[in-house]
Formats: C-alpha cells, structure tokens, sequence
C-alpha cells in the first residue's frame, strides 16, 4: 500500500467531476483525480451500429440488482468523461420555477434551498465551457438571463424543418434544442463535428461533443500539479476516530489496494454509484454508511420519466442528425389540467440495429433498415418525483435499485397529447402520408438522468449535503454530482450538473486560501 497526500481528491470524471476538475486544476493545488475507467478508445467500433446498439461495446458489465433480487445490467459507462461520452449533448438550464415548490398532479415537487439567480452566472460559464450552441428566445419556458449562447444554434434539416413549420402553425413554440457539439456550420472546413448519424448515443470518434473527457479532464491534466489515475476504483473511505474528517481513501488499482488522503475528498461516480461508495464505508462513528445521519443517503432517487415515441411512416426520412429540435409547451401543463407535464426532444437517429436490439425476435435486417429509413423518434420527459421509498441501497455488498414509477398521469397525459400532435401533423401535411406512433416506456436500466440519492439543504435532519454540497456530518467530504438534487426537473440534468461543480468548486478554492 501507498500513501500519497493532496490538497484534492476527486472520484469520478464525469459531468460533476470532470466540471470540477476542470475549475479547480489552475488553482496551483495539488489535485488527484481517480477514475475506475479508462480513457475511451478511439476506434473504428465508435461509429459502429451493431457494435455500441447491440453488442454494447462499451456499456458497463456491472451488474446491479432491483427489490426483487432480478439482475439489471445498467446503461452506464465507466470511462475519462463518464456518461458525457456518450449522452446527445442536450444542455439544458433548470426552468426559475423549477427551483420553487411545485404542485404537481401526482405530488409536490420541493423547493430548492437556492435559487434560479444562485446558478444563473454558473450556467453562463458552464455553457460557454461545454460550447453550447442555441437561441434564446424560442423557448417559452427558459428562464432569464443576459448572456447568448455561445454559439449559433444547430440548424433543422429539411424533414425535421418541415416538423418545426407544421408545430409554429398549430401555435405551438418549437425550438433549437441547446446542443454541445462542436459543429461550425458557417465554415464547414473549420469544424470538428462532420454532423454524422451517430451522436446521440455513441462516443464521438473524433472528440467533437462537449463532454467532460474532452471539455473538462483534457485541459485539467495540462496542468503538472494534477493527476488522473485511470482504472482505479474506490471501493471505501475511512475517516478518523470522531468520525468527522475523511482520512483514507482506498482504491484498487491494478489489483492491488492504494490509499490516498487529502485536505477535501469529493465524491462525483454519478447518485446510483456515490450514494453506494458512502454507504459501503460504514463504520463505528457512521453505521449506516458516511454522511447518513439522516438516513437519507440512496433515498429520494430520481432518473425522470422517459419514454420514446417513434413515428413510422410511408414518407421516408433522409435526415442524418435529427436532434435539433425541442417543444416546452405543455411544460406546466395546459387547457383543462394545471399541472406540469414536461418536455418533448428529437432523438438522434434510428438505426436498423437499434431496431433489431430494441424490437421483436429475429426481425430480418432489411425489415429492420426499411423502418428505420421511415422513422423519427421523440424523448417525452416528465418530472420523477422524489420518493424516500425509491432509494438505492447496498446489500451483501451489491448495488439494489428499489424504484417506483410516479407522477404517472401527467406523463401519460404528455405522451398521448404529443401523439395527437403528430397525428395532426401527418393529417396537414400535403403529401397526407400513414403514420405509426409505437411507445416505449424506459427500463430501470437507463440511469443516464440519475440524481437525488444525497439531496443538498439546510437543515442535517433533512438533507445530507449543506448548500455548497459538502457532507453535513464529514467535514472534508463533498458529493458533487447529480447526488444533490431534491427534485428533477423535467429537462435533462448535465448542465446543472456542470453549473453546480463550477460554482461547488468557487467555494472549495475560497475554503483553501
């Protein structure tokens, strides 16, 4: 065993940890990073449809349990960057009222111990940092500020262009979905993003996503001060005798077992894995796990309700990167129903092997292709309510997921209303085609939108992280990724996520002059 001893610890690089690299590494303090993956391979299988739709090329093969004792293998990946390496890019700022105690149909929605204009210059640097490309204006939902977005927003192609015009005439407010990809549209020859047809969902062969490997890690070990070690997963931390300051942090690593200490230890693997790790370094002082006084470390997750809807249609659809376009309307519910409903997104594309993975057995592949050549899908996102009986927890040393749908009416409501809509558009449309609309709720396996598991607040009987998101009950432990949330929102959680880490690590650069 070693000991090495820093100013920071970091675990996990992904849109929390990466972000927060990132913002501390210039500091001059002597910063160690620790991830359990590798740098993600650049390779030909990137872009490979079979490879990343069906095979799962470089999905975790961590295996976590439901309240049944069923196996799920989740939708995670373990790598520089984390999940950002593979996510849309979809980079949204929390609506100002979604920091407000919200009524909704299927309960309440907390209010936050921050507010809008607490995150608001965070969400400035964090969309300049992760190269977000918009307008504002469009979305009639978005919440004030005074700052454009960094870059001019991803142009519709034709098929998707046609969708927007036909929801503007029914008096609906589509607009361009807030994306961090690296696509310069005015000087093609200038861009690193080519605008394939696999984004939403793939790593990105030639590093054109803003992501956190990218954006966030890459500059940070520029600096000599930093280190990142890769493949080093932190399986407990210790503390001292009172039980109030992280002493040890142990990590495998090459099989063996390290240890490391630092003045500030912060947790960032994501809420599923972070409320794990915490509870796994039980001990005398803690016996219910680190920082869980208040018993709720792995409660109150949330990952959002989601479900796709895919239109098939006779009319073919030739578009290479349809993730351009978003539709808030009925975000806070609609004519003759007050509450919150949520949030519509164009999907990246569909791919005769996502079709073959997803659809029915032995579905030939030229079935398989003709769909998907006739096929658009949409992301529907309600708000998951927080539930203290929906928790993670560790038994026997396993990861189990005890999760309840909730909030199920509004999303119900917003899914079928977004089928009429569609529906009408093909019915105004001139060339008066036959569609299908096939819905598929997500799984317990998709945790991309995972959060909740250590809400941040201000009172220790409540919460488990204070206002700057350190531990209520260790001192030098910090939780900095979606762990902190006390409610989800109903639009995608990464841009508070890196918002949050630039205004957490402020306050850690303030804590160690």
């Amino acid at each position: 065993m070693s000991h090495n001893h820093y100013d920071f610890i970091i675990i996990g690089t992904g849109a929390g940890g990466g972000t927060l690299a990132y913002k501390l590494a210039p500091s001059g303090k002597k910063i160690l990073v620790l991830e359990q993956g590798d740098f993600l391979p650049r390779e030909k299988q990137n872009w490979d449809t079979k490879q990343v739709l069906q095979k799962g090329r470089y999905r975790t093969s961590d295996i976590w349990y439901d309240k049944d004792g069923k196996p799920i293998n989740p939708a995670a990946h373990y790598y520089v960057g984390g999940n950002t390496k593979f996510y849309g890019g979809a980079l949204f700022r929390l609506r100002e009222q979604d920091f407000e105690k919200v009524l909704h149909q299927g309960g309440i929605s907390p209010e936050w111990p921050l507010k809008y204009q607490d995150f608001a210059p965070y969400y400035d640097q964090a969309e300049k940092l992760y190269e977000v490309h918009g307008k504002r204006g469009l979305d009639p939902t978005e919440p004030p500020t005074n700052q454009d977005y960094p870059f001019a927003a991803i142009s519709h192609e034709p098929y998707i262009e046609e969708i927007y015009y036909s929801l503007k005439n029914q008096g609906l407010h589509p607009f361009n979905l807030p994306l961090a990809v690296k696509l310069n549209e005015v000087h093609r020859h200038l861009s690193a993003c080519i605008r394939c047809d696999t984004c939403d969902g793939f790593p990105c062969m030639i590093n054109a996503k803003g992501d956190a490997d990218v954006n966030g890690i890459r500059p940070a070990i520029a600096y000599n001060h930093l280190t990142l070690i890769t493949q080093a997963k932190v399986t407990r931390l210790h503390t001292n005798a009172s039980g109030r300051e992280i002493t040890q942090v142990e990590a495998e690593i090459n099989g063996q077992h390290q240890i490391f200490s630092a003045n500030i230890v912060v947790v960032a693997g994501g809420a599923i894995n972070s409320a794990a790790l915490l509870l796994k370094s039980a001990n005398d002082q803690h016996p219910h796990g680190l920082a869980n006084s208040s018993q709720l470390v792995g409660r109150n997750y949330m990952v959002h309700n989601c479900a796709v809807v895919m239109t098939l249609s006779t009319k073919s659809n030739p578009t290479v990167f349809p993730k351009t376009l978003a539709l808030t309307d009925f975000y806070w519910g609609e004519k003759d129903f007050d509450y919150p409903m949520g949030s519509v997104q164009s999907l990246g594309n569909i791919h005769k092997d996502r079709i073959i993975a997803y659809g029915p057995p032995l579905m030939p592949n030229m079935v398989a292709e003709k769909i998907a050549n006739h096929s658009i899908a949409w992301w529907v996102m309600n708000e998951d309510l927080p539930d203290v009986n929906n928790r993670v927890s560790v038994q026997d040393d396993k990861i189990v997921i005890d999760y309840k749908n909730n909030n199920e009416v509004a999303f119900n409501r917003l899914i079928e209303r977004w089928t009429e809509i569609l529906k009408s558009i093909n019915q105004d449309s001139q060339s008066k085609q036959f569609s299908l609309h096939i819905t598929q709720n997500l799984s317990l396996d998709a945790v991309g939108h995972q959060c909740g598991t250590c809400r941040f607040g201000e009172d220790p009987k409540t919460s488990v992280l204070d206002i700057n998101c350190r531990t209520h009950d260790v001192d030098n432990l910090y939780v900095v990724d979606g762990s902190f949330f006390p409610s989800s929102a109903a639009v995608n959680p990464a841009l508070t996520i890196m918002a949050n880490a630039l205004r957490v690590g402020e306050h850690l650069l303030a804590r160690m002059k």
